[in-house]
């Protein structure tokens, strides 16, 4: 009985979700965005997409309106999804950026204050007092203290914030991998493994065009892909490799033009292909009328749409020319 229960929930809010995208950013109204013939007026057109007005803010003023649009959808279906793990997959990558942004902060004697998100599942100023307060990080998710704790002991220990990164990069990852498990959804496991395989993929790419070798590619590595990271190591040794190791995957296309870029080749083509693919996945959901699919695919369009707008918006302000911020836009699959 519990579980028809669950499905009920999630039917309701698949289809007020399903709705609520017929009313996104859509190609159509970005044009016109693009096309109108002030700022204030661009930013007068996104409040019909259920955003505050911004017409009278400056470029930090539009980050801040957008990542409070933000914040409050996560609070919004994480108070209405039966599993909240499929809301803090999305959340905890703003989680980590606050962790990342207060290692290096405290390791300068730097305030982070104003750098850091509050779309995370701990809210930012909690974050903060936990960091700075005497044995506070007991008030912190185990995972997410036992991350701080570690990445500053490498700083400190290293004076190379890189590793601190790609630490932390590991723990978020093993966290995204716990959450998809907790939901029980396949399809979130299969998001994140692709996830973790597209940025193990980015690291490769990278770490053979700045001429690094093999235990530093391990090293910016994670576990929990469909290609093991020794695999994947030993397949970058070669463009012919590199795309082997991603055949008949949702990261076909996107390793052929990694190989080519281990060439010399364009980064953003490889890119923008890395990307292409984690939104084919998450596309899928469409065909699927409940569960933590839709929720997923919204939570993944919303990203896109706030990223969308914040081009559009610093653009304008900014005094690019709208061809320029509309190139910007094919990108990111806007």
């Amino acid at each position: 009985m519990a579980k028809k229960v669950k499905n009920t929930e999630y039917l309701m809010l698949s289809s007020m979700l399903r709705a609520r995208e017929a009313g996104m950013l859509s190609r159509e109204r970005m044009d016109r965005m693009l096309s109108a013939p002030s700022f204030q007026e661009a930013a007068k057109l996104l409040t019909d997409c259920g955003y505050e007005d911004v017409s009278g803010c400056n470029s930090a003023g539009v980050d801040a309106a957008l990542s409070r649009r933000r914040a409050a959808v996560f609070a919004e279906l994480a108070g209405m999804s039966p599993h909240a793990e499929v809301v803090d997959i999305f959340r905890v990558k703003y989680d980590y950026h606050n962790i990342k942004t207060l290692v290096k902060a405290r390791a300068l004697g730097l305030d982070a204050g104003s750098t850091l998100s509050d779309c995370g599942r701990v809210p930012a100023q909690k974050l903060l007092e936990c960091v700075e307060g005497e044995g506070g990080l007991n008030s912190l998710p185990p995972d997410m203290a036992a991350a701080y704790a570690d990445a500053a002991e490498i700083l400190a220990r290293t004076a190379n914030p890189q590793l601190a990164d790609f630490e932390l990069d590991r723990r978020y990852f093993a966290e995204l991998g716990r959450l998809a498990a907790e939901s029980g959804s396949r399809f979130l496991s299969g998001y994140v493994s692709l996830l973790v395989d597209s940025a193990n993929l980015r690291a490769a790419v990278r770490t053979v065009r700045m001429g690094k070798d093999r235990a530093f590619m391990l090293s910016a590595m994670a576990p929990g892909g469909s290609v093991d990271c020794e695999v994947l190591a030993k397949a970058a040794e070669s463009p012919d490799g590199l795309a082997a190791a991603f055949n008949a995957s949702p990261l076909e296309k996107a390793a052929a033009r990694g190989a080519q870029a281990m060439k010399g080749g364009a980064m953003t083509a490889f890119e923008l292909e890395c990307d292409n693919a984690v939104s084919a996945y998450l596309a899928g959901a469409k065909m699927i009328p409940f569960g933590a699919e839709p929720v997923a695919e919204y939570l993944a369009l919303l990203e896109s749409e706030i990223t969308a707008a914040r081009m559009i918006l610093t653009g304008r302000l900014a005094g690019i020319d709208a061809e320029v911020i509309r190139e910007r836009l094919r990108d990111i699959n806007a």
